[in-house]
């Protein structure tokens, strides 16, 4: 699990996320990783998602479970992008939400497969497919907290019903937040 840091000791990975936002959102520039990132972020590959919340309430949440970038600094830098201009549930994010943004960085571990009785939705996400259909829920998330309800919104979130079969497979998350 991430730690809280203050602000003259930020997160890496926070940092790198926010730091991607605000000269896409601001300058529409591509953020490049400063010299001095943390070597895990270059070394490592992983799925990543970024979360956006202002005054606690979903601004944004755009990741992937795999890998789909060089590095893990790549993977979040795209992603915070993403969750900030592309998440189609929301308006692209302006120059002036920026200051009222809180920012976490979750980093997947591979996902594995599992039954129902495998899973705990503070321990666990999931993510349920069924042909081309797909739907991920991290975990720990607030007023998830049955594995019915993480699979029903999982199913939900991949446009299956309900009582639709699907081959199950749970994840574990690195949580970084501000």
């Amino acid at each position: 699990m991430g730690t809280l840091h203050s602000v003259r000791n930020p997160d890496p990975y926070v940092a790198l996320a926010r730091s991607s936002i605000v000269a896409y959102v601001r300058d529409r520039r591509r953020f490049s990783p400063p010299p001095d990132l943390a070597a895990e972020l270059l070394a490592r590959q992983a799925g990543a998602f970024v979360s956006l919340k202002k005054r606690g309430e979903l601004r944004g949440c755009i990741g992937t479970y795999l890998p789909t970038e060089p590095n893990l600094a790549e993977e979040i830098i795209e992603n915070a992008i993403r969750a900030a201009t592309a998440d189609p549930r929301f308006p692209p994010v302006q120059p002036e939400e920026l200051p009222e943004l809180d920012v976490s960085v979750d980093v997947l571990s591979p996902p594995e497969p599992c039954t129902a009785g495998d899973l705990d939705p503070k321990r666990y996400g999931v993510i349920v497919e069924s042909g081309w259909r797909r739907g991920l829920l991290l975990p720990d998330l607030p007023g998830v907290d049955t594995v019915e309800e993480q699979l029903w919104i999982a199913k939900l979130k991949a446009g299956l019903p309900p009582d639709a079969p699907c081959q199950l497979y749970r994840f574990t998350v690195e949580r970084h937040t501000e």
